[in-house]
């Protein structure tokens, strides 16, 4: 019986991840990601599989990113009847960002179409709806960490906390082939250590045999997280004095919670001028509200400053979180100084496009990037300073400064991939290592420093769609 695993998504890129596990009955999907990114690839990721929906029998879910659930109703909607299995709060999370998904998909067809005169072309049908979305909660089970499941008695998972955000875990698959056993680990997305708000990733404890990891990081080393407060109190100081907004792109889940924390800890201690700050997402607010729900997943630090002291850390007087539509249009009329936080982090859709579109052309106004920006995504023309963007139909010019903040990722760098991955091999076990979830140059530079600790060690780089057997 061959055990067999297909790269149908996040393979030479860092969206839409779709790992394919088969061996025996069992067709299980590692992830079932959305693609984001040019329209006519997301059209193209998106809207069509590499693999029959009703015949994937489970689907491991590592968290509740967009890029990693965000498929999961188009999946049911095409006839997937397995289970999908995840820990507690990445049921909850995903819930959510798959709802703010289907919103937003309708949202933007109707304002394209209406509003900017796009074609069919330019401007899909939305993949999924509200219900759509309903209905596939029926589908999920959720797991604790560190708590084996057994699925069938061939096969069985378990979940460590990866420290990506809320809910996120690594993921290990157990399964027989023939009589032997062989274990597959997923990294999803791998946190860092000492991050605001989440624990600490942690090792698999178990023998791994082959090792799925993430490699969007694979050639940076990542800013001291402790240094981020002087820099961001030294812009907020300096937009503060000219009047101008800080936009800010960020993922609903996990970067504006962390942001929100942080200047929580500044304007508490008067380090920042009290300027407003909008959250506006109606998904952060909702996110906000899945976090007190599972405080389980919170380090020590944060139940110290604020949980013990029975203080909300996503919650201070200058704080406003925007649900309404016409709230969030007022922003764009209402002068600086003032935060604003919204989604999407890529800055593809959503909110974000209309504090841009409104925003992106006065001097005085800052970009603030915090999150990583896909390619072709406008969050990447932004940070690579293209003099002029297309919103919405529209050309507009960048005038506005563009300030980037790589200290708050979420993903491990280079030294912490490498660094799990040996005290993974430090078993003796570990036969072969994947790598996914980043751009080529990326991929190629963990690559190298993998040899340089495990130099013998077998390492691939996957293309899309391509197939490996696990021995």
């Amino acid at each position: 019986m061959a055990v067999t695993i297909t790269f149908a998504g996040a393979a030479g890129g860092v969206t839409g991840s779709k790992h394919l596990l088969k061996w025996g009955s069992h067709q299980v999907l590692l992830d079932c990601g959305m693609h984001q990114g040019r329209p006519e690839d997301v059209q193209k990721f998106n809207y069509r599989f590499p693999f029959e929906p009703s015949d994937i029998t489970d689907i491991v879910l590592s968290h509740g990113h967009l890029d990693h659930c965000g498929s999961i109703p188009t999946m049911v909607k095409r006839g997937f009847r397995g289970t999908i299995w995840c820990t507690p709060a990445t049921k909850d999370v995903a819930y959510w960002i798959m709802k703010d998904s289907a919103a937003i998909q309708q949202m933007d067809f109707e304002y394209g179409r209406i509003k900017c005169s796009l074609t069919e072309k330019e401007c899909a049908e939305p993949l999924y709806t509200i219900d759509d979305v309903e209905e596939s909660m029926k589908y999920f089970v959720t797991v604790p960490y560190e708590s084996w499941k057994v699925v069938a008695q061939d096969f069985r998972i378990k979940f460590y906390d990866a420290g990506h955000i809320l809910g996120s875990a690594v993921c290990l698959v157990e399964l027989k082939d023939l009589d032997q056993i062989k274990t597959v680990g997923f990294s999803g997305d791998l946190g860092r250590e000492n991050m605001p708000i989440l624990r600490d990733p942690k090792i698999i404890k178990e023998p791994v045999h082959h090792w799925i990891t993430e490699s969007t990081y694979g050639n940076r080393v990542h800013g001291d997280i402790q240094s981020v407060e002087k820099k961001i109190v030294e812009l907020i100081t300096k937009i503060a004095k000219r009047r101008g907004k800080i936009i800010a792109p960020t993922f609903s889940l996990g970067r504006t919670q962390e942001i929100v924390y942080i200047l929580h800890k500044l304007t508490d201690r008067g380090a920042i001028p009290r300027i407003p700050i909008f959250v506006d997402s109606p998904l952060a607010a909702s996110i906000t509200g899945v976090f007190s729900q599972h405080l389980d997943c919170v380090d020590e630090e944060t139940r110290e400053e604020f949980i013990n002291n029975h203080e909300n850390p996503f919650g201070f007087r200058n704080l406003t979180y925007t649900r309404d539509k016409a709230a969030s249009q007022l922003l764009n009329t209402t002068p600086g100084p003032m935060i604003i936080l919204a989604a999407s982090g890529m800055a593809n859709a959503g909110r974000i496009l209309h504090h841009l579109l409104h925003g992106i052309e006065d001097r005085n106004n800052c970009v603030m990037i915090t999150n990583y920006m896909a390619k072709h995504t406008l969050g990447r023309y932004i940070q690579e300073k293209r003099p002029v963007l297309r919103i919405f139909g529209q050309d507009v010019n960048l005038r506005a400064e563009v300030v980037e903040f790589n200290e708050f990722s979420a993903h491990a760098d280079w030294p912490a991939l490498v660094d799990y991955t040996k005290k993974l091999a430090d078993s003796g076990a570990l036969k072969s290592v994947f790598l996914v979830h980043g751009e080529e140059d990326s991929a190629l530079a963990l690559r190298e420093h993998i040899h340089d600790v495990l130099p013998q060690m077998t390492v691939h780089i996957p293309e899309l769609f391509q197939e490996f057997t696990l021995s």
